[in-house]
Parts: structure tokens; sequence; C-alpha cells
């Protein structure tokens, strides 16, 4: 039988092993609590860079103005405000020389402007009568005085009468309503081009008038109202902006979006040009 100092060292034992069985567990407890913590850091700082990935990637995907990355619909774009006409970081002098070379053949009877001198000072005011409504125009000669001679020469030529207005881009990035070809199939022209008149830091906006081109100096009669933004490189000349009744005339064919859905294409709401007056 154990005596009782036998039975003290015993219990002795016992409470040591007790206390560093204990003292192990809380170890293990505290390192698996760090563990734990690491663990969710880095899954949280694994998620943000994916995240990051996600949101930061992209993609790069006749007469034309450039294609934008796709969307489902158009946004109604109207009570957004217009963007200021573009300036030149150089004046024009008050007169430049304009030349309108052969480039094919129209798609519609009409010869093209005189070439020589014409005006860079002035505007001139130009109405398209549409069916989906009046749109009103500014043709700035100080910002494109070649542009303004030609718009102006196929308006009092009839040369958009009875024209429809092909293309609708209801795209973030290209909000445009593209006019000016009688086939109505975006490749028409009026047998003529002409260079293009633009600058480096030409950006664009809501309310601008601009051509569209199919490259450096084709331009010829297509051009593209922008109602909404426009983000595109300094290569498509402005030569007027769009008035408070035009633009809302836009507004309406543009929330109506495009036939068939999509974000480019024919304007659902048809925009047959009737008449076009100038000066």
């Amino acid at each position: 039988m154990a005596t009782n100092e036998q039975r003290r060292e015993a219990a002795k034992r016992k409470l040591a092993a007790q206390q560093v069985h204990r003292a192990e567990r809380d170890q293990k407890r505290k390192r698996n609590t760090v563990v734990a913590a690491v663990t969710t850091v880095v899954v949280v700082a694994l998620a943000a860079v994916g995240i990051y990935l996600v949101t930061t990637a992209w993609d790069g995907s006749g007469d034309t103005a450039p294609s934008a990355a796709p969307a489902a619909t158009g946004p109604d774009t109207a009570g957004r405000p217009t963007v200021p006409l573009p300036q030149r970081p150089t004046a024009l002098p008050a007169s430049v020389n304009c030349t309108y070379p052969p480039d094919g053949a129209p798609s519609k009877p009409v010869s093209p402007p005189a070439d020589g001198p014409v005006s860079a000072q002035g505007q001139v005011a130009a109405t398209l009568d549409t069916g989906a409504g009046p749109i009103d125009l500014t043709l700035d000669r100080a910002l494109a005085p070649c542009t303004v001679n030609s718009f102006v020469h196929l308006v009092q030529a009839g040369y958009f009468n009875g024209t429809s207005c092909h293309r609708l881009t209801t795209d973030p990035g290209l909000q445009v309503l593209q006019c000016g070809d009688p086939t109505g199939q975006g490749t028409g022209g009026p047998g003529y081009s002409f260079a293009d008149e633009v600058f480096d830091g030409l950006t664009y906006g809501r309310g601008l008038l601009a051509m569209a081109n199919a490259g450096p100096n084709t331009n010829g009669s297509q051009f593209f109202m922008i109602y909404g933004d426009a983000q595109l490189p300094p290569s498509y000349t402005v030569f007027g902006s769009i008035g408070t009744q035009g633009l809302a005339t836009v507004d309406a064919v543009a929330k109506a979006g495009v036939a068939g859905g999509g974000g480019d294409g024919t304007p659902a709401t048809p925009v047959e040009i009737r008449t076009a007056t100038a000066g």
C-alpha cells in the first residue's frame, strides 16, 4: 500500500503533467489562430487580386466611325450636357485652299465643289427635316472650312434629300447617329473626297457634328451626330454642332434603339432626311 508521501508525490506529478498538457494545448490553439488569420489574409488578398484582374481586363476588338465594346441596350441620354466646340491650337487664315479630287462613282448624281480658296470665318446654319423630327445644325468654318464648304454644297444640290440615316450606335464609348449615304448601306459617297481637318488634342462629345471616313483623307458625304459619349482618336473632322431641337430628335431615336436589338445597326425609328437646307 502506498504511503501518504508516495500519494503526495504522485499527485504532484499528475498536476505537473496536466499543466504541461494545458500549456501545450494553449500554444497549439494560438498557433491555429495565427494560421487561420494568415489564411484569411491570404484568401482576402487573392480575392482582391482576382477582383483587380477582372475589373482591369480589356479587349480590343464604306465610311465609318470606329466600333466600341458591345452592349445589350442603349441608354437614354436626354438631358446630358453638351460639350463646347473644340478649338484649334492655331487659328486658320481668313481663307484656305480646298481640293475635291474624284473618288469613285457618286451614289447620287452630284458634281464636286469647285477647287480653290474658301472662307475660314463665320458659321452657317443648317437644318435636316427628318421623319423623326427636325435636326438643327451649326456649321463652323473656322474649325473645318473645306468640310463646311462641301456639306453646304451637297445640301444646296439636294444630295441629302430623300436619304436615310443608316447607322445608330448605342454602345458605351460610341453613341452616334450616322447619315449621308444615299444607298443607306454605309458604302456610298458623292464621287469625290477631301482631306481631314483635324489636329492634335481633338476630342469628341455630346452635341458635336463630325465626318465619317474610311481612313485618312477619305471624307465624302457621310457624317455622324454625337448624342452621348464618343471615345475616338483625333481622326474625324469636327465641323459643327447640333442644336437643342436636333439633340431632342436624336435622343428620341437613340432611346428607341437599334432595329432587332444590339448596340450598332439600323435605327429602330427610321430617320429619313426629307429635305436639308443650309445658308
